[in-house]
């Protein structure tokens, strides 16, 4: 099965393109961040029509996450249980799989703005909120995935340039040591699993002929517990969505789950 985790960036302008990709790319869960939608406002019916179930947390003009799966969702958790905030950033819910329940938690991590601002102590407080929500799931999930935009680029090699964005924000030790503290749990970074070509990243600035400079970062990932990290057998970005006309400023990024745990 196929697992993907994507920054649609307003899904009301991107439904067409994430149509089109999921109508050519068979996946079988995908999270989405950044819909930017009430959930008044969510295109259920559309994505009803070709043959999602979905479960959406959203608001207007900001954040919003979704789980849209092939087969239904349930058990379906709004928000970090216990984590005051008001702002819509994670979503979870069990699927079943080939391989028997799996549950996917969509995040949208905060982006901080600036080391140092209220934002960034935001960010550092969710990110510990964050931790100790998946320390709990893990223990209820074997088959645990986390799938989302986090803002952060765990190495210096995630960024185009390291010395402009080492110590600054998505790229500081504090952001850094909270993506850590999630894999200290037991959960592997898919994109570490195998061999990538050097440069790979799932977003870029659209500024400054970003995407065709290449001038990106590796910000989106998905988080599998060991029984999925084991059976993982490819993970990547799909960089053609990033080519469309007005596109997202992320890619999508995709793991493959073999047939045998």
């Amino acid at each position: 099965m196929k697992l993907a985790t994507w920054n649609v960036n307003s899904l009301k302008v991107r439904l067409p393109q994430l149509l089109d990709w999921v109508g050519v790319n068979p996946v079988d869960v995908i999270g989405l961040q950044e819909t930017k939608l009430t959930d008044d406002a969510f295109p259920g019916t559309e994505l009803e029509a070709a043959g999602w179930h979905w479960a959406h947390s959203g608001q207007k003009t900001y954040n919003g996450v979704a789980i849209l799966s092939r087969t239904p969702l349930r058990d379906v958790v709004y928000g970090i249980p216990g984590f005051d905030d008001e702002q819509k950033r994670v979503i979870a819910a069990t699927v079943d799989s080939p391989h028997g329940p799996l549950r996917y938690i969509c995040v949208y991590v905060v982006n901080g703005q600036e080391v140092g601002s209220d934002k960034y102590a935001y960010k550092l407080r969710f990110l510990e909120a964050l931790k100790a929500y998946v320390a709990d799931e893990v223990g209820k999930h074997p088959n645990l995935a986390i799938g989302g935009d986090y803002n952060i680029a765990p190495f210096p090699s995630d960024t185009h340039d390291p010395a402009t964005w080492e110590g600054n924000i998505l790229c500081s030790e504090p952001e850094r040591d909270g993506f850590r503290a999630l894999l200290a749990l037991g959960l592997k970074d898919a994109f570490t699993l195998f061999e990538q070509p050097p440069l790979s990243f799932t977003w870029w600035d659209y500024r400054a002929a970003g995407f065709r400079r290449n001038l990106g970062l590796r910000i989106d990932h998905l988080l599998l517990s060991a029984p999925l990290a084991a059976a993982c057998t490819a993970a990547a970005a799909d960089l053609r969505p990033r080519r469309n006309e007005r596109p997202s400023d992320h890619a999508p990024f995709v793991v493959e789950i073999g047939e045998h745990l």
